[in-house]
């Protein structure tokens, strides 16, 4: 899941995009609300989360300008102000959760996970393909029972492809929904990644179900014959 942080104190947009890089989601930062709204306009991103008092625009001024044509994507707001009628205001204008300075970052982390159910409240907690099962409650890979040691990338690429096992998946597509937009797309370590995955699968089920159909994408598919999906 791809995240845009807009904050402009800097130490803690630096500690929250580090720690939810180490959960493993695609993080942008921005400083001031101008930033965050070209960021806006130019990524896309499954939750934003959005400090009030912001340099050149602040965050209710952001906020109301993204809600002006989009009501789909997710926004915690964030703020050292505790008066109830910055929350209303917040909420009224299209905030979809707040949370007031100083927090505990696994408080954001459960919000931000909450959220995130609620805009992809069609995946299951559980991912099924062929013999691999992905667990979005547990963070988990298992092949016939086994679990399958994987990084944080290796498992949101995993879990991206598994979400929409249906179509093929172009490395534009998993870039800008797995790596934050400073992910060069023609850089070799992508495709290290995937590879990675690719080989750690195989070496479970003997077989690959990643396939690469040239000059298109990604696609998983099953092994047929075998009685496996």
């Amino acid at each position: 899941m791809k995240v845009l942080i807009v904050e402009d104190e800097t130490d803690l947009r630096a500690t929250l995009a580090e720690g939810l890089r180490l959960s493993g989601y695609a993080v942008d930062e921005a400083e001031d609300g101008d930033q965050a709204l070209f960021l806006y306009e130019t990524e896309g991103y499954d939750l934003i989360i959005l400090d009030i008092n912001l340099p050149k625009r602040n965050g209710f001024s952001v906020l109301e300008r993204i809600r002006q044509s989009d009501l789909e994507t997710k926004i915690l707001m964030l703020s050292a102000r505790s008066q109830v009628e910055d929350k209303i205001k917040g909420l009224d204008v299209g905030a979809n959760d707040y949370l007031t300075k100083p927090f505990d970052f696994n408080e954001l982390e459960a919000r931000i996970r909450n959220l995130l159910r609620r805009q992809f409240i069609q995946e299951p907690e559980e991912l099924c393909f062929d013999k691999v099962v992905l667990s979005t409650a547990k963070n988990e890979v298992t092949i016939s029972g086994t679990i399958l040691k994987l990084t944080k990338k290796e498992f949101s690429i995993l879990r991206y492809l598994m979400t929409n096992s249906t179509k093929v998946i172009s490395q534009e597509e998993l870039i800008s929904h797995v790596w934050d937009s400073g992910a060069n797309p023609f850089s070799h370590s992508i495709r290290v990644h995937i590879a990675s995955l690719r080989k750690k699968l195989k070496e479970q089920l003997g077989y690959d179900i990643i396939v690469t159909k040239v000059g298109v994408g990604y696609v998983l598919e099953a092994r047929a014959g075998d009685g496996n999906g």
